[in-house]
């Protein structure tokens, strides 16, 4: 008699256990805009204290996270800084793929990264070849994404600049994605899934978005890595994996 009450007991809370679900972030705020010449972006406003770089071997949208995807990549390996509190999200510093460097076809690449000093409470675009050439206040209390200098604040230049960094397909109608930051220091993470030249995404941003007091940013890696995912949205690119992205905490 005990056995078989115990078994109905076992089975009553196999049974009626509920499923515990993901708690997924809710400080961030979601935009949809389009530009005059039909650009549509979708973003995520946040601060800079709610944002985690974490690596990742699928798609943004089949990840535990709410976020947008990475810098560069090759095979696996992290052609973009992804750095926290001094050390590489996939690896060591020094070490090659791991986040530690900004890669391209020269191995010396200097390229644009976006740096949040927490100690300082404030957000640079930094040009750099490597993590350790980064300036911050407390090299324990930072993070950076490396990507491709947007130069919002130089009309005249930053075109020069994207190039130099050399910035994949500039001229060709591509997906996009990537970062800008205001004068308070809040974050938008951008993503279109309509094709567009780098040009036309720059200036879709500055349109849509120059009235909330935009400072600079950086381009990210784009095309078919070009992936966001919220509660309101997932762009999936052209579905295929990634190996880092900007994810939200809370």
């Amino acid at each position: 008699m005990a056995i078989v009450f115990l078994i109905s007991l076992a089975t009553t809370l196999i049974v009626f256990h509920p499923r515990q679900e993901p708690i997924y972030p809710t400080h961030y705020t979601y935009m949809k805009l389009r530009s005059a010449d039909g650009i549509v972006l979708h973003m995520m406003e946040t601060r800079p204290d709610n944002i985690q770089l974490v690596p990742i071997e699928s798609n943004v949208t089949a990840a535990p996270f709410y976020g947008i995807n990475g810098g560069f990549f090759w095979e696996g390996y992290l052609l973009s800084i992804a750095v926290k509190n001094g050390r590489p999200v996939k690896g060591e510093p020094e070490q090659y793929g791991s986040g530690w460097f900004n890669r391209g076809v020269d191995s010396d690449l200097r390229r644009g990264t976006l740096v949040w000093d927490e100690a300082a409470q404030r957000f640079s675009v930094q040009v750099a070849a490597d993590a350790s050439e980064l300036r911050v206040t407390d090299p324990r209390r930072f993070w950076a994404q490396g990507g491709v200098s947007m130069g919002l604040d130089r009309e005249t230049s930053w075109e020069a600049s994207m190039i130099e960094e050399q910035m994949p397909a500039y001229d060709e109608e591509r997906l996009r994605s990537g970062l800008v930051y205001d004068t308070r220091q809040n974050v938008y993470m951008i993503v279109t899934p309509t094709p567009c030249t780098v040009p036309q995404f720059r200036a879709a941003i500055l349109e849509t978005l120059g009235h909330r007091g935009l400072v600079d940013g950086i381009f990210l890696d784009g095309d078919g890595s070009s992936q966001l995912r919220s509660r309101q949205v997932r762009l999936a690119g052209d579905n295929r994996p990634v190996y880092q992205m900007l994810a939200l905490i809370n």
